[in-house]
C-alpha cells in the first residue's frame, strides 16, 4: 500500500497546517511510502523564500514514519524574482536537485517500479518555462531515452506506477506531447496508473489501453471547495497493490480517527463540550410597529480539559437582524469562561410572514494532543419578549392546518404549571385518521388533548404513570364545530366535549412535566418538532392554571383572566399568533400556517 499526497502549494501559507494533518492521518494508516505530484512549495519567488519554504515542507513530510517521494512541479521551479538579471540558468532547477533530489527517478519496490517524470523542462529553444505553451510542455530527447531504458528495466515488474505534476494528457495548452508518452507505457503492458496534480480538483481519465490516468486535487494547496465530493477538496489518494490488480481510493484529510485516543474519558470530555450551557442577556424585546439596537451577551464555558477552539457567528446576517460584529472566535482553555458582546440592530419587519428571530451559530472543536474533535454545531435562539399590539381585528378568523406538515408551537419557557389546570381547544376537523394531536404537551411526560379516529383523550403523566380521560367512542364528527376541555383538579382528570363531561379517571400524584413546547395542531416528539398532524380549523387555545369546569353539563365557571395562554387564532403578527394573557407565550407558526376568515 502506498498514499499519494495532492498539490500542497498555490493557496493560502495556511495550508501547511492541512498537510500536516494529512502526515498524522498518513502516520495512522503505515503505508509503504508516501508519492507527491509536485508543487511542494509555493515557491514563484527568489532563492531566499524558496529556501525558507522548502525547509517548512520538509520539516513537516519528515515526521512521516514512512518513506516519501518528491515530484518536481511548477511551484517547486519557476524562479520568480523582481531583478531578472538575477534569474538563475534552469530557474530552481539546481536547488530543487540539491534539497529535495532528481528531477526524474525511478526506483522499485515489492516487484513493482515507480517511475517519476519532469515535467516542466521548458521550451527547448528559448528556455522559458510555463504550463500554458504546448512548446514548453515537451520532454526532451534525454528524459525520453531514460523512460525507455527504465521501462525495459521494469519489464519483469508486476505493475509499473508512473508519476509526475501536469496532466499533459488532458490536451489543452500542453499540446500533444503526452501521446508519445502513453504509447510506450501502452507497450510496455504492464503500466497500471499515472498520477498526476496541478489542476486543485480530482479526476480520473481511464482506463486507456489498460492504464488508469489519476489526477489529485489538494493537500494543502488552493482548494475552492465548491462541491468536495466531486473532487474539490484536500484529500489523499490510498492505493493497494495486489499481484492482479490495484484498488484506487480518496480519503479527506483529516478524516482518520486514532482508535486508541477515543477512550471513554475522552468521550466523556466531547460530550461536556457539547451539553455545556450558554448564558445570553439580556432577553431583547421586539415591539411589532417598530426598530431598534440591542446589547446581547453570550457567555460560554469550557468544562472540559483540554482547550476548546469556538466561533460564535449570526446564523441570519443580513436578513432580520444585523449582527456587530458578525463573528467572534476564541480558544477557551479549560475551565475558562468568557463572555462575547454583540450589537444587534433591526428595522420594523415583525409584520412579515417569513420574519426570523435572531440566532446564532455556536462551532466548537475540542483540541486533543494530535486531533481536533469538531463539536456538531449548535443553533441557539436569542430569548424574544414580544409585545404585539394587534394590527388586525378578524373577529371570525381561524388558523387553517393541512395535516402534513403544519402547527403552531408555544415555547416552554413562556408558562408553568403546578397541579390543577384546564387545556381548553375549539377546532373544526376535516377528517379523523389515525393517531392525531390537537394540543399536546406530551412524551413520558406532560398532558395533552388527542382526537386520534375521532376519539377524544385528555392525559396527564402523574409521578411518570399517564392518568387518562378517554371517550368510551369516537364521538367527534367532521366539519363542525367542536371544544374540548380537559381538566384535572389535583384528584381527576375529567374531558369535556361542548361543555358536557364525556369522560374522567381519578388519580394523583405530582405533575411530571417536560421542557417541550405545547404543540397546536400536532403531537410533539422528543425533539420538539410535531408528528401525528391534525387537518382542519383551529380558533382557540388556552391553558388556565386552575379547573374551570366541574359539573356534568355546564360551561367553563371559573375565570378566564387567569389563563396563561390565551391564544384567539383570529390574526397574525409575522410569524407569530399573538397570545391575549399577559405570558407573552406567542404561538409560533411552523409549516406556513394561514388564518382564514370563517363563517
Amino acid at each position: 500500500t502506498f498514499i499519494v499526497y495532492g498539490d500542497r502549494t498555490g493557496g493560502p501559507p495556511e495550508g501547511v497546517s492541512v498537510l500536516a494533518d494529512a502526515v498524522r492521518d498518513t502516520n495512522l494508516l503505515e503505508p509503504d511510502f508516501v508519492m507527491t505530484v509536485g508543487d511542494l512549495i509555493n515557491g514563484y519567488s527568489n532563492e531566499e523564500i524558496w529556501m525558507t519554504q522548502m525547509k517548512e515542507y520538509k520539516s513537516i513530510m519528515n515526521q512521516l514514519a514512512c518513506p516519501w517521494f518528491p515530484v518536481a512541479g511548477n511551484h517547486d521551479i519557476y524562479w520568480r524574482g523582481e531583478d531578472k538579471s538575477k534569474k538563475p540558468e534552469g530557474e530552481m532547477e539546481a536547488a530543487y536537485e540539491m534539497h529535495f533530489g532528481p528531477l526524474w527517478y525511478a526506483f522499485e519496490h515489492k516487484n513493482s517500479w515507480f517511475i517519476i517524470l519532469y515535467s516542466d523542462e521548458g521550451d527547448p529553444q528559448t528556455g522559458e518555462k510555463t504550463f500554458g505553451k504546448p512548446a514548453a510542455q515537451k520532454m526532451s530527447p534525454e528524459q525520453f531515452s531514460w523512460l525507455d531504458q527504465t521501462l525495459t528495466k521494469a519489464k519483469g515488474a508486476e505493475h509499473v506506477f508512473l508519476f509526475l505534476h501536469h496532466p499533459r494528457w488532458l490536451g489543452r495548452g500542453y499540446g500533444d506531447d503526452w501521446d508519445k508518452v502513453h504509447r510506450r507505457l501502452a507497450a510496455s503492458g504492464n503500466v497500471s496508473a499515472v498520477f498526476a496534480g496541478h489542476i486543485h480538483t480530482m479526476r480520473y481519465d481511464g482506463p486507456k489501453d489498460g492504464i488508469e490516468y489519476v489526477t489529485l486535487a489538494t493537500t494543502g494547496g488552493g482548494q475552492s471547495s465548491s462541491i468536495p465530493q466531486a473532487g474539490y477538496l484536500h484529500h489523499y489518494d490510498i492505493v493497494t497493490v495486489r499481484k492482479d490488480r490495484i484498488s484506487l481510493a480518496a480519503v479527506p484529510v483529516g478524516e482518520v480517527l486514532d482508535v486508541r485516543e477515543i477512550t471513554g474519558e475522552l468521550v466523556s470530555q466531547v460530550n461536556k463540550v457539547k451539553r455545556s450551557p450558554v448564558k445570553i442577556s439580556p432577553h431583547l424585546t421586539l415591539k411589532n410597529n417598530e426598530g431598534g439596537q440591542h446589547q446581547l451577551s453570550i457567555t460560554l464555558n469550557n468544562p472540559s480539559d483540554r482547550p476548546v477552539a469556538t466561533v460564535i457567528s449570526s446564523s441570519n446576517p443580513s436578513l432580520d437582524f444585523r449582527w456587530q460584529p458578525d463573528h467572534q472566535h476564541t480558544t477557551l482553555k479549560p475551565g475558562e469562561t468568557k463572555e462575547f458582546n454583540f450589537k444587534l440592530s433591526w428595522d420594523d419587519h415583525l409584520t412579515k410572514s417569513n420574519f426570523s428571530g435572531p440566532s446564532f451559530y455556536i462551532d466548537s472543536e475540542y483540541l486533543a494532543k494530535g486531533f481536533a474533535y469538531e463539536i456538531p454545531r449548535r443553533t441557539i435562539s436569542v430569548p424574544l419578549d414580544l409585545e404585539l399590539s394587534s394590527k388586525t381585528n378578524l373577529q371570525n378568523g381561524a388558523v387553517r392546518f393541512n395535516g402534513s406538515n403544519t402547527a403552531l408551537f408555544v415555547p416552554s419557557n413562556r408558562f408553568t404549571l403546578k397541579e390543577e389546570f384546564t387545556l381548553e381547544c375549539r377546532f373544526k376537523a376535516e377528517t379523523f385518521a389515525g393517531r392525531t394531536g390537537l394540543v399536546t404537551k406530551t412524551e413520558n411526560s406532560g398532558y395533552g388533548i388527542f382526537i386520534s379516529d375521532g376519539r377524544p383523550d385528555f392525559s396527564v403523566n402523574l409521578d411518570g404513570e399517564y392518568l387518562s380521560a378517554t371517550a368510551s367512542s369516537s364521538l367527534l364528527k367532521t366539519d363542525q364545530w367542536h371544544t374540548l376541555a380537559g381538566i384535572y383538579d389535583g384528584r381527576e382528570a375529567r374531558l369535556y366535549l361542548d361543555g358536557k363531561l364525556i369522560a374522567s379517571a381519578l388519580g394523583t400524584g405530582k405533575l411530571k412535566d417536560n421542557r417541550l413546547p405545547l404543540m397546536i395542531g400536532a403531537d410533539v416528539n422528543h425533539q420538539g418538532k410535531p408528528t401525528s398532524f391534525f387537518k382542519g380549523l383551529i380558533d382557540y387555545v388556552s391553558l388556565t392554571p386552575k379547573a374551570l369546569y366541574s359539573d356534568e353539563t355546564s360551561a367553563a365557571n371559573g375565570n378566564r383572566k387567569a389563563a396563561i395562554i390565551d391564544l384567539k387564532l383570529n390574526e397574525t403578527i409575522g410569524p407569530w399568533h399573538p397570545d391575549a394573557s399577559g405570558s407573552k407565550a406567542h404561538a409560533i407558526a411552523i409549516g406556513g400556517v394561514k388564518v382564514e376568515t370563517i363563517k
